[in-house]
Parts: structure tokens; C-alpha cells; sequence
């Protein structure tokens, strides 16, 4: 036969019917237990219907084909049901000389006379088959032949791939038409043909242009949209910023009487406007028009409850004069008793009024500095009463308060001053009811459109496995949903909690310092009219289950944004008909960054205790708006991606342990890493130099450890360990000048090499940040110091060595060399001598 042919029909007609027989299929038999000689030389021709003994004879049968083996002979040819009682009759066992190589053969029932010709009774068609001898050898290919029958090519028609706007479409279209229709040569355009030849021309123009911007959008220095940037920097791990909020500290100033009201979070703060009011209605028109003129809006953090006594809490200097808050203070003395000052308050240390002249115009705006109380004590002062005029024995009631290191006061705090014989008092003040608020406008409840039904044009059908099937399966594209929000730019923020640390809670400093790898859109709701499973704002897809439900908000330069679903893979993909709600933030960037005293009105609920009279008089930003950053432009981002693959993410060797242990803590100095052999696995010792300090506890040890298991290598235990310090001793002869008190000398030389921050704000030459791992000690350095020092006339070194070890003395050498894990220390400190000590022997002077 000549044809391929996917139905077999003739099959079928020849099963209904006795008169004549067919081959139905053949089989070679291959039995492993069979002798090698034997195997693959019986053939089982099964047939369509019973055979009578003797009516196939060998003389009937040719076997032809082969490539390496051929001229296959047949030895015998019986039916099975002659073999053995229960044999098939419709088998015919057929026996060859040998066995066949892996090439096809052909098995032809034909007369003996006429090899043409089937013997009689046989169909014509089906008295041939083709077969392998190796059909039972193992084979992982599909023993399925391909379909000889394939559409044939056809030669695309001589079409300009040129064109690709409305002009050049339309002229190749009329031309193309010239060529096929002859006889058409209507031009009008209000023919039906042109009609259709300009709509397809527009359509053409259309994709032409979806053509050009999905090729542009397909590189990053091409790429034009803020979606497609991001997506494509996100191949090299490159965080996208699409900037953040301004966060500032807001003090509100309540009216006589107040014991206790509380300003709920959220509660919306607004730049000056038209209207003087301070606390507006959000019901109100007033608030409407204050909506209208564009101000910038920030919201309360946190809630806070405010109260007279708090607006403003006096500093108390126990009746001495001209005095200050160092730079570094960590607490403060108040004067009076405060029950409902808490732990976790902060309070804003004001300068209220100009140190030198008492005016308030003329204090220092730069002078306020936010503080959250990590204790809180009360005292009695029993001579109070005697600083007050007039005189009296009353004791004073003292509160005296501490804050944590990090809100440390950054300079000096004047209290109080004597200027020209004037005694100046109040200089300086803590203020009270102090709230944490951002950049944003809450929109809340916002309708989004619903869940779009499949396009059926976007239906597609797979091809069929071979080209003669007609069935094929349905592949349904999912559906996009891209729904975009009405009011924009949306807020990106990191997330805050007042007891989100171990300590209880965040420093006022920390509050202000922002964390980049958590900043995320402000979608705070997205829920489904319907009642289903709330949705959450992801900043990637890529670590979303199939069954998650979130998603991801796209901004766009013009600082729109859309939400993006998943598609059942990365992410749950919503059902058709879901209507969606979403509340969000708007506001973002510098814009945030106000300056201070701007923020000076609040809206609050109708009905809310705020809008009594004299229960808020005034509201303020001490300080200014910070931390407010604009997104990152696309040029930036196409100059930063392709080099953030180069950041090193991981820890090979021990230097790099060192290095990475610095960025898991950036409050050290330096570290390194030492890798030994503990017997049973590779351990990486790192050793780390903390900044401004010899000590390193326990819990911050571990949280180094635990932060170094992003980068170590595999194999590979951490163990952090403090430096090893050396302590010195340093034996100094000093001859002072005439005119200078030795003592006088002796004491600033004392500062010179202490290892403390000295009260101008430089360190002692023996501060702990000063020497780091392995640092060679010099002599000159020393002795730079120390003659530096007003009233030294000379200095001469009679020791410099290790402490208690004699042998060790550099004092020709002029350096002290210290090993790879050494840190020289002296501290002088008489109640821990064996951290260094040195002495002053003082000669001359007056």
C-alpha cells in the first residue's frame, strides 16, 4: 500500500466478514530462556480469521529486506493449533533460518507460482507486513511510526516587512490587492473595500507599535517603563527602591486641666493652610477646603496619651548655676513629680530660649533632641525650698529619668547661664506628649473593578500529537488583572512598632533610622467584597505558593500604581467576578521632608473628645520632616543593576567572615576570621573589635553568630569570639615648663592618654577605637602627644612593653609589634589594673 493512513477502516470491514483472511500483526519471539541460537527465529503471524492446516506453506512466504542480513529463508510454517491442542488456529508459527538484523523487513504471503499475487483467499492489501526482528529488544523510543503525511509549503506572498506604520500598511495592502484582484481599482474612501483595507492598515499600525514597544521593553537600557526596568534588575538581585516616606516627632500642647486624652494612631497632621483652626472636623467643610489646597499630610504612628502636666517639664540643676547636658548624656533630672510619665515616653530636650541672651527668638532650632526613657525615678531634693525666691524649707520633688546610648545627646544641652550678671534660668526644657508620625493619607474602602471573564480570544488550541488527529486540547491563557488605584504616589515605607525590639522598645534614634530591605508598599487591606481571604502586598511573587494570596503593587514614573496577581503558580490568581477593596497610603519622597514647625493642624473624627475646646491648643514638628527619599530614576537603576551582582554574598575565606561580620553589626570596629581544624569539621573563629568599647556580651556575640549563617560556607561552624587585648605599661618622665603647675600638667597630660572621649569631643590617644587587630604601637605618636601638651618642655619614654613583661621592652625599637589577633589597650584604671597602666614621673615647674 502506498498511502499512510491514520483510520484504519479495511481493518475493520475484514473482521465483520469470513470469505477472506488478512494478517492482523506479527510478532517475533524472543525468549531469554531460549538457547542464543534459537531466539528471535519463530515468527507468530496472527490473522484476522482461523487458517485450515496446510493452507499456508513455506513455498507461500517471502521474507525480503535487511541491510546486513538478507536473503532470509523459511523453514517451516504451521498453524499453533497443530502445534498443541489449545493453539490459536488464527496463529501461524512460521520458523527462518536465522535471525534478522535491526534494519525492516517485509513478510508477503504469495503464491508459488505468482509472487504478485496473494494465494487465494487472502486480501490483497493486508497479506504484507512489515516487522523488526529487534521489536522485543529493549528501547526507550516510541515504537509509533511519524506520519509521512505533512502539509505541504506554501510560498509566502512578496510582502515588505518595511511597513510599519498606518501610511505604509495601507499602500502595501492596496498593492497586494492589485495583485490578487486586477479587476478592483475603487480608491474612494468611502468604498467598502478601502474601508476595510484602512481598518486593517490601522490595526496593522497598532501591533506594529506593540511589536516595537515589546522589543524596546525587552532590554534594560532600552526599556522605557518602570514595570519592565524592575522586573529585569530583579534577575541580578538588585532591589529596585521606589523611595520612601519622611517620618518627623509631633508635640502636642493641650489646655489647662487635661489629665489623660489619647490621639489615636493614624490621626492626620497638616501643613498650614487657609484656615487658622487647629483641630478640624474630617466631617467639616473647612477640612474639605484644607483638602483642596494640596497640603502635605502625615499621620500618627503611634498613640499617645497627652496631658498638661506634660507639655512642658522643667530641667532641675539642684540649685546650682550655669549649667549643661553634656554631649553623651544618657538622663536628666526634672523638676516635680510626673505618675504618668511610662517607660517607652519620649520627651523632646528643647532649647527654649538664646544661652547668651534669654530671648526665645534667639534659641538654637538644631538644639532639640528626642529621647525614649528606658527608666524612670522619683527623688526628693529635702533643701529644695531653699533655691526658690522666695526661700522656704519645702523639700522639691525630683523625677529623674534615663535613656538608652543610642539616644545619647549629640552636643552640650545649656540649662541655665550667667550672662552680664543676669542669671538666666529655663534656658533648656523637656516637652512631653511627643508621637512618632509619617508621611501618608490613609484611603480607605477605595472599589477596584472586578475580576474580568476569560477572553475567548485568547483561548488557544495545542497542536494535535500527529498531523492526521483532529483532536486537540484547549489552553486557556489566565487572566490579567492589573487593577490601578485612583490616587497615587503610594506610600513605601519599612514597618514600626514601639515594642518591636527585645529591649521593649526602639530608641527614639532607631525610630528615625529607616530599614531599606523592609520598605514596602502601604496597601494596609486588600479584601474581597465577597468575604474571602485577605490579600498581602509582596515585594516579589518569586517566593509565593501557588495557593498565597498576594500580590505585588507596580509603580510606574508618574507615580501611578497597579497590583499585580499571581497566576496560580507564584501566587494565588483571583476568580472571575471578585470584586476587590483597598485601603492604602498616599504619599512619598522629599516631599515629606517639611521643614520644622509646618505640621500645625489636626483632623480628627466628628464626634472624637479632640475637638473639645482647650483640650488641643496646638500642635507642632519640633523637628523637621526626614528620611523622605525620591524612587530611584531609571538611569540610576540602569547604572547600579548591572554591578549589584558583584556585591559579595558570601564568606569563603576567613578574611571575608570578617568582613561580613562588620555588616551584620555595623556598630564594629573591624573583624577577622582564624579557620581551624576542631577535629571533627572546619570552624571559622571570628574575632571581632567592637566600636567605642573592649566588651562584647553574650547576646550580641550570638546575634553575629546567627546573622553570619547567610554568608558561611557549607561544612563551616562560626564561633565569635572577643579580641585578645594586650595591655601596656608605659613609664613617662616629663620635664614642665616654668610658668606651668605641675599638677596642671600632670592632669592634661592624664586626658591626653586616656582612653575616653574627651570633653571637646576628640579621644584620648589610648581610646579603644584607635587600635584595631595586629596594629603595631609606635613611640611617636606618644611622644607627639605629649609634647603637643601646653607647659612640656620634654618628655623621655623610660618604658614601653607588654605589662608584667619585662622582656618586652621597645623602647630602642620605637614600636611594640602585636600578633594578628592582638589589640593594645591601657587604660589606667586603678580598679582594673591589669588593663595597662602608665606612669608620670613630673619634673620642673613652678
Amino acid at each position: 500500500m502506498i498511502y499512510t493512513c491514520c483510520d484504519a477502516r479495511r481493518r475493520a470491514v475484514l473482521a465483520g466478514q469470513t470469505a477472506i483472511n488478512a494478517i492482523d500483526f506479527l510478532d517475533v519471539v524472543n525468549d531469554p530462556s531460549m538457547p542464543a541460537a534459537q531466539r528471535q527465529r519463530t515468527l507468530n503471524v496472527h490473522f484476522l480469521h482461523p487458517l485450515t492446516p496446510d493452507q499456508i506453506k513455506p513455498a507461500n512466504i517471502v521474507i525480503s529486506g535487511g541491510e546486513r542480513i538478507t536473503g532470509i529463508k523459511v523453514v517451516s510454517a504451521t498453524v499453533a493449533s497443530e502445534l498443541s491442542p489449545g493453539g490459536n488456529p488464527r496463529i501461524l508459527v512460521v520458523v527462518v533460518n536465522t535471525a534478522g538484523d535491526f534494519s525492516p523487513y517485509q513478510l508477503q504471503l504469495v503464491q508459488p507460482n505468482d509472487p504478485t499475487e496473494p494465494p487465494a483467499g487472502f486480501d490483497p492489501v493486508l497479506s504484507a507486513i512489515e516487522f523488526s526482528f529487534k521489536a522485543a529488544c529493549p528501547n526507550t523510543l516510541d515504537c509509533q511510526p511519524e506520519s509521512a503525511c505533512s502539509p505541504s509549503a506554501v510560498a509566502p506572498p512578496a510582502i515588505s516587512y518595511l511597513a510599519k506604520d498606518y501610511t505604509s500598511f495601507r499602500t502595501l495592502l492596496l498593492d497586494r490587492m492589485a495583485t490578487v484582484i486586477p479587476a478592483w481599482t475603487e480608491r474612494h474612501p468611502a468604498d467598502v473595500g478601502v474601508m476595510l483595507v484602512e481598518l486593517l492598515a490601522y490595526l496593522g499600525d497598532n501591533l506594529s507599535y506593540q511589536q516595537d514597544a515589546t522589543y524596546t521593553e525587552s532590554y534594560l537600557q532600552t526599556a522605557r517603563r518602570r514595570t519592565s526596568v524592575r522586573r529585569h534588575v530583579r534577575l541580578v538581585d538588585y532591589p529596585m527602591s521606589d523611595g520612601c516616606n519622611a517620618r518627623t516627632w509631633i508635640h502636642f500642647e493641650t489646655g489647662d486641666g487635661i489629665a489623660g486624652v489619647t490621639v489615636p494612631a493614624g490621626t492626620e497632621l497638616l501643613t498650614a493652610g487657609s484656615s487658622p483652626t487647629t483641630v478640624l472636623d474630617v466631617a467639616s467643610q473647612e477640612y474639605k477646603q484644607a483638602l483642596a489646597e494640596n497640603p502635605v499630610i502625615f499621620e500618627t504612628m503611634e498613640p499617645v496619651t497627652v496631658r498638661t502636666a506634660h507639655n512642658r517639664l522643667p530641667l532641675y540643676t539642684w540649685g546650682d548655676r550655669e549649667c549643661c547636658l553634656p554631649a553623651g548624656s544618657t538622663g536628666a533630672d526634672l523638676e516635680g513629680a510626673y505618675p504618668d510619665l511610662q517607660i517607652g515616653d519620649v520627651l523632646l530636650l528643647v532649647e527654649e530660649k538664646g544661652p547668651l541672651t534669654g530671648a526665645t527668638a534667639d534659641a538654637d532650632p538644631s538644639h532639640r533632641y528626642p529621647v525614649r526613657l528606658t527608666a524612670i525615678t522619683q527623688r526628693i531634693d529635702p533643701i529644695g525650698g531653699q533655691f526658690d525666691d522666695p526661700q522656704t524649707n519645702a523639700p522639691t520633688i525630683v523625677t529623674h529619668v534615663d535613656w538608652g546610648r543610642d539616644d545619647a545627646l549629640p552636643a552640650p544641652l545649656c540649662v541655665t547661664n550667667t550672662v552680664g550678671g543676669t542669671f538666666l534660668s529655663g534656658i533648656s526644657a523637656a516637652w512631653g506628649n511627643i508621637a512618632l508620625a509619617d508621611h501618608g493619607f490613609t484611603v480607605r474602602g477605595e472599589a477596584l473593578p472586578p475580576v474580568p471573564a476569560a477572553n475567548p480570544a485568547l483561548t488557544v488550541q495545542a497542536p494535535p500529537a500527529d498531523w492526521c488527529g483532529t483532536d486537540s486540547t484547549a489552553i486557556v491563557r489566565p487572566v490579567r488583572y492589573n487593577p490601578t488605584l485612583a490616587q497615587s504616589p503610594l506610600t513605601f515605607a519599612d514597618p514600626y512598632s514601639p515594642a518591636s525590639t527585645s529591649a521593649g522598645v526602639p530608641s527614639a534614634a532607631q525610630a528615625l533610622q529607616r530599614q531599606e530591605s523592609l520598605i514596602t508598599a502601604q496597601i494596609t487591606s486588600l479584601t474581597q467584597t465577597d468575604g474571602g481571604r485577605p490579600w498581602s502586598v509582596q515585594p516579589t511573587l518569586l517566593r509565593s505558593v501557588g495557593s498565597a494570596n498576594n500580590f505585588v503593587a507596580e509603580v510606574e514614573d508618574d507615580g501611578s500604581a497597579s497590583l499585580r496577581f499571581g497566576d496560580g503558580t507564584f501566587g494565588s490568581a483571583p476568580t472571575t467576578g471578585t470584586s476587590f477593596q483597598a485601603t492604602y497610603r498616599v504619599g512619598n519622597g522629599t516631599a515629606g521632608n517639611v521643614g520644622a514647625g509646618t505640621l500645625v493642624r489636626l483632623a480628627t473624627d466628628t464626634g472624637s473628645v479632640l475637638l473639645g475646646a482647650g483640650v488641643i491648643l496646638s500642635v507642632t514638628n519640633p523637628l523637621a520632616g526626614m528620611g523622605g527619599e525620591d524612587p530611584e530614576t531609571l538611569d540610576e537603576v540602569r547604572l547600579r543593576a548591572p554591578q549589584a551582582f558583584r556585591a559579595q554574598e558570601r564568606a569563603v575565606t576567613p578574611e571575608d567572615y570578617g568582613t561580613m561580620a562588620v555588616r551584620v553589626d555595623p556598630l564594629l570596629q573591624r573583624g577577622t576570621g582564624t579557620l581551624r581544624w576542631t577535629g571533627s569539621w572546619q570552624t571559622v573563629f571570628v574575632s571581632v573589635d567592637p566600636q567605642d568599647s573592649e566588651t562584647l556580651n553574650d547576646s550580641r556575640r550570638a546575634a553575629i553568630a546567627n546573622g553570619l549563617e547567610l554568608y558561611r560556607m557549607a561544612g563551616q561552624d562560626v564561633d565569635v569570639q572577643p579580641p585578645v587585648y594586650v595591655s601596656l605599661e608605659l613609664k613617662l618622665s616629663v620635664c614642665v615648663q616654668q610658668g606651668y603647675q605641675s599638677a596642671h600638667v600632670e592632669a592634661a597630660l592624664r586626658n591626653v592618654l586616656s582612653n575616653c572621649s574627651l570633653p571637646d569631643g576628640s579621644r584620648g590617644l589610648f581610646h579603644p577605637d584607635n587600635f584595631t587587630f595586629g596594629q603595631t604601637v609606635y613611640l611617636s605618636p606618644i611622644y607627639a602627644a605629649v609634647q603637643d601638651t601646653p607647659g612640656v618642655a620634654s618628655v623621655t619614654v623610660k618604658r614601653f612593653a607588654r605589662q608584667g613583661k619585662a622582656t618586652t621592652d621597645a623602647v630602642s625599637a620605637g614600636k611594640l609589634t602585636l600578633g594578628r589577633l592582638e589589640i593594645a589597650r591601657l587604660a589606667n584604671d586603678p580598679d582594673y589594673p591589669e588593663h595597662g597602666q602608665f606612669t608620670l614621673h613630673m619634673k620642673g615647674g613652678s
